[in-house]
């Protein structure tokens, strides 16, 4: 390890390479819980997985998403790089550091914290009123995937950008895997799922190259004025 990386991996810099990983490794945890429910993985128990251990993969991979989505949060709220608070993470769109974008990972975790509350008084609420709070975990992630591009800082490098294609890929996928397998489902259901799953899609192909993948990104996606020089800085010490 260079001396420049080990000074940058001190401090306030050892906080921000905390929240980019741990909020990759949030994405991708909760990409395979999403994954894990859309494809309904019980369908496959068996005597040697039987549907408990398969019940309880997906849970739990849920849960572990939400350990480091919290880990993600303290790190961002420690960092003194950007002016984010524990009110921003809960409260959407009333932060001053790129706003729209953070505002969206707030309304993600937000649904979560919704998922797990109600998962924890599943007996009292019932299971019909916790299913239906529990599929707000399937409109957590395209939301958390969008507030990953728009505020991450590695979104133009290649590793960050095929995690980021992969997870999307997966998820489409086995909505597509799931649609096309239940002939008992309606038309209109898949219609809308696979219109949904393909929107989605367009519309990623669309605004990556002019978002965050164009020019100037940071002052588009609203970066304080003070902190834009230092931004440039931050990230070039990352990139040794």
């Amino acid at each position: 390890m260079t001396p420049e990386l080990l000074a940058a991996s001190s401090g306030s810099s050892g906080y921000w390479y905390l929240t980019r990983s741990t909020g990759t490794v949030a994405l991708l945890l909760l990409t395979a819980s999403v994954v894990l429910g859309v494809v309904d993985v019980r369908r496959w128990s068996s005597q040697r997985w039987p549907r408990f251990v398969i019940d309880s993969l997906h849970r739990n991979t849920a849960l572990l998403a939400m350990v480091f989505l919290v880990l993600h949060i303290l790190t961002s709220v420690l960092d003194g790089f950007a002016p984010i608070s524990l009110a921003d993470a809960i409260v959407p769109f009333g932060g001053s550091y790129r706003p729209l974008w953070l505002g969206l990972g707030a309304v993600s975790f937000d649904l979560l914290i919704a998922i797990v509350l109600t998962s924890v008084m599943r007996a009292r609420i019932g299971v019909t009123t916790w299913r239906t709070v529990h599929w707000l975990v399937y409109a957590s992630w395209p939301i958390a995937l969008l507030h990953g591009l728009g505020t991450g800082s590695d979104v133009t490098r290649t590793w960050q950008l095929a995690i980021s294609v992969v997870c999307a890929a997966g998820v489409l996928l086995a909505l597509l895997a799931r649609v096309l397998d239940r002939a008992a489902a309606s038309p209109a259901a898949r219609n809308a799922a696979l219109g949904g799953a393909g929107a989605f899609s367009l519309f990623l192909a669309l605004w990556l190259p002019s978002g965050p993948l164009g020019s100037d990104w940071a002052r588009r996606s609203g970066t304080p004025t003070s902190l834009l020089p230092h931004a440039s800085a931050h990230n070039k010490g990352a990139k040794r």
